[in-house]
């Protein structure tokens, strides 16, 4: 389907552009039956909804000759939840309406309000805004909707979020009777519909998100690792995929500050946005990504609202998103325009199960990945240097001088691995993943196909999660009182309150000797290790089948956070004399 019953000049803008035939949302607001009615549409992030709304308020903007109209009132307003938004909003509309004259005024926080008055004495047609911003020049006098045919509201979902209902109460109340109202939100809630009810007269609903909601440019991917491990899988996600420009979703501005400070540490170029930030930061980290300074940005869900970067190929939630409408808000960021994206998401593995249900909800199918290795980035860093060098390049006579000097000091293999060492000295180092923190199945299943661990035994530990029990200082405990090696400990199990995990049979004995050994060391603590009297699998069957579930390991009391466990416990409280003891924690 191609753009058709469209005024030539807006057909031309379309086609300068590059604009072939619209998009489904697009073509659904161009029907005849949507025609001059208010609309409810539903479409998602990158859909071309922008251009949309565009399109379908043309006929209360452009005279029969298909001219702008003049007007000393505003014809047209477009409300947007975010700077952002609202300037990228009024981008689209300066192009799409700039050959028929149209005039465009823009008026978003952290601009000079007078500047913004001015325009709007000046008679645009079109006025693009934020909700507060707006609602400050209505209040002033500077907006005069009374001639408003059209109001559209982008993203009103969003808007109701940010908590800026009274502000589009206000504006909307100020607007004549006769206009038509566009709503467009991701999604449609109680607050939506309500709104909808009273602002809106016999609307057409109109929905482009079908059954398959992930969008269909991007690749969803999950990665299962230990909650302490998540810094450490973000840093080896970048360094694999070394995207041109990657967003990472947190869920606070205090996790945005940690991850920010954590990958600067380690070398990337890296900006944060939140809502800590000024305007004037968030236009200097824009810039950044924008012109290369900086790859990665680390943001939250509000703070990315509204940002197009055409270079993003990598989104990496790295804290789960609340629902599944955020996770597509999300990972909508990339993927745009024909390009090809992808989404990964990290989820710690006593979340699997959530995260499962969500994409089950999101109609998406993800495809669940171990966390990216150092020798996979290595061989990833091998290829793109490759692919690199052997890239046709101009080289300049001063070029060939230094590279004949280098030739007659140095061999040609020497010079060549002094080039790869120089590349690879600039990027940042790929994190050791702790080989068992995965979720228990998957290691389990991995683990079975590992040389050596075909016959393995399994083994007990009396502490589990209740106990702050983690691989990261369980294998090095386990190798010092069993005297073997990290690679010689098969899958480790963690419960609520014991660990499992595995040894080969042929060092069992070994091993249990070298425990009962060490049973007395300062360095044993308080943990008891014991052989298993069957695996944790089958413990967990025979619990089932019991009809409760396994209380027989005695609690323990949690170690201290210097992560090795019995060099200092939490000391109980001598209760006082009179009241009873209830084992309550130190303060």
């Amino acid at each position: 389907m191609s753009f058709q019953n469209l005024p030539a000049v807006l057909a031309d803008a379309l086609s300068a552009r590059g604009y072939a035939e619209p998009t489904p949302v697009q073509a659904a607001v161009l029907e005849p039956g949507a025609a001059g009615r208010d609309l409810i549409v539903s479409a998602q992030t990158g859909s071309g909804k922008t251009v949309a709304f565009g399109l379908a308020m043309g006929p209360e903007l452009l005279d029969p000759d298909g001219r702008a109209e003049k007007s000393d009132r505003p014809l047209a307003l477009v409300i947007a939840p975010t700077r952002e938004l609202a300037l990228q909003v009024s981008r689209e509309i300066v192009w799409l309406y700039g050959k028929a004259g149209g005039r465009v005024a823009t008026c978003v926080g952290g601009m000079d309000p007078s500047k913004e008055r001015r325009a709007l004495r000046d008679g645009p047609q079109i006025v693009v805004g934020t909700p507060g911003r707006l609602r400050d020049h209505l209040e002033r006098g500077a907006l005069d909707l009374s001639a408003l045919r059209t109001v559209v509201l982008d993203e009103a979902d969003e808007m109701l979020d940010m908590g800026f209902r009274e502000d589009l109460e206000e504006i909307l109340d100020a607007t004549p009777d006769g206009r038509r109202t566009l709503l467009f939100s991701a999604t449609m809630p109680s607050a939506i519909t309500n709104l909808a009810r009273r602002y809106q007269d016999n609307a057409l609903r109109i929905s482009t998100v079908g059954d398959d909601r992930g969008h269909g440019d991007i690749t969803y991917q999950a990665v299962t690792v230990s909650p302490a491990e998540i810094e450490s899988a973000v840093v080896n996600l970048l360094r694999f995929y070394e995207a041109e420009t990657a967003m990472l979703f947190c869920a606070t501005r205090e996790n945005v500050r940690r991850l920010h400070a954590t990958l600067q540490e380690r070398g990337f170029a890296v900006v944060a946005l939140s809502g800590e930030h000024s305007q004037s930061e968030r236009n200097h980290a824009l810039q950044a990504l924008r012109d290369r300074r900086a790859r990665v940005c680390v943001a939250t869900d509000v703070a990315a609202r509204g940002i197009d970067l055409p270079t993003l190929s990598l989104v990496i939630h790295v804290e789960i998103p609340r629902d599944a409408e955020t996770l597509q808000h999300r990972s909508g960021r990339t993927g745009r325009a024909g390009k090809k994206g992808t989404a990964v998401l990290i989820v710690p593995y006593p979340r699997r199960k959530r995260v499962e249900s969500m994409l089950r909800g999101a109609k998406i199918q993800a495809e669940w990945i171990p966390a990216p290795t150092a020798e996979a980035i290595r061989a990833n860093d091998r290829q793109r240097l490759l692919q690199a060098l052997l890239e046709p390049a101009e080289i300049d006579e001063e070029d060939r001088e230094l590279a004949a000097e280098l030739m007659g000091k140095l061999s040609a293999e020497d010079i060549a691995a002094s080039l790869v060492r120089s590349h690879r000295s600039a990027l940042p180092r790929a994190e050791e993943l702790v080989e068992h923190t995965r979720e228990s199945e998957t290691a389990d299943r991995e683990q079975r196909h590992r040389d050596g661990f075909e016959d393995i035994v399994w083994f007990r530990m009396d502490i589990g999660r209740r106990q702050n029990a983690d691989p990261r200082w369980i294998l090095p405990l386990l190798c010092r009182r069993g005297h073997i090696t990290r690679n010689e400990i098969g899958a480790i199990r963690i419960g609520p309150n014991e660990t499992h995990f595995q040894v080969p049979r042929a060092i069992s004995d070994k091993f249990a000797r070298a425990v009962m050994r060490t049973a007395d060391s300062p360095d044993a603590g308080e943990v008891q290790i014991e052989l298993a009297a069957e695996s944790p699998r089958d413990a967990a069957r025979h619990h089932r089948k019991a009809g409760s579930p396994d209380r027989s390991a005695p609690k323990r009391a949690r170690p201290s956070n210097t992560g090795a466990p019995g060099k200092k416990i939490w000391p109980r409280k001598p209760h006082r004399k009179g009241t009873p003891d209830k084992g309550r924690r130190p303060t």
